[in-house]
């Protein structure tokens, strides 16, 4: 065989190994979006059409392929996450950022889960989970020095009604897709620095709130 024969042979093996790549993906977007990220990876790779094996040999594990299949979330966030911390006014940075992550999250079950949790067994998604709580801290702090948003407001808060708002999407995902969004609005009324009453309930600290986002993981 030629060398001319040998780099075609080869650029066929690359570009037939890339489309496989891209139909486990596409078949894992789909099912992760309908099922969550628990979805059967078997189905996936029927789905896509290639053995398991095949999906195991691209992707060594399910976070590797949560990785590659949010990709695009990921990136629709973060461009809508950019655009609301450029807000000047303290409340409207506050608010947009959290319609705009509760609108991604509404979209997609699996990213819902994606947020909802702690993934300790993936440094990349604990970077991301890492960089999506700062910004939370950046536009909350911003909001609370402002003296527009109540100043016991924390991230575990936050955390909280990601939760109680991924439930909302999954019971009207169907019936009202954007019920979410009065959810969402009448839980910022209750957050501004007016609203503010005494909490007979501290907190979650640090350490509980990872703790019980690693274990919500462990627990489905």
């Amino acid at each position: 065989m030629s060398t001319i024969d040998v780099e075609q042979t080869r650029k066929t093996w690359r570009r037939d190994a890339q489309e496989r790549r891209d139909r486990i993906v596409a078949a894992a977007q789909d099912e992760f979006a309908a099922r969550g990220v628990d979805a059967s990876l078997e189905k996936i790779a029927r789905d896509a059409g290639v053995a398991i094996g095949t999906l195991y040999r691209h992707f060594p594990t399910r976070l590797d392929l949560l990785l590659a299949a949010f990709a695009p979330r990921l990136r629709e966030f973060a461009d809508g996450a950019d655009q609301a911390r450029r807000i000047d006014d303290p409340w409207e940075a506050f608010a947009s950022y959290l319609e705009n992550l509760f609108r991604v999250q509404a979209g997609d079950r699996g990213f819902n889960d994606f947020l909802s949790r702690r993934f300790p067994g993936n440094a990349e998604i604990e970077r991301i989970h890492d960089r999506i709580c700062e910004q939370i801290e950046d536009v909350l702090g911003r909001a609370q020095d402002a003296g527009v948003v109540r100043p016991d407001l924390t991230m575990a808060d936050i955390v909280t009604l990601i939760w109680s708002n991924g439930r909302v999407i999954d019971a009207t995902s169907t019936a009202a897709p954007t019920a979410w969004r009065r959810h969402l609005h009448l839980m910022l009324d209750a957050y501004r620095a007016p609203r503010a009453h005494p909490i007979p309930e501290p907190p979650m600290t640090e350490q509980q709130l990872y703790d019980a986002m690693v274990d919500l993981h462990a627990a489905d």
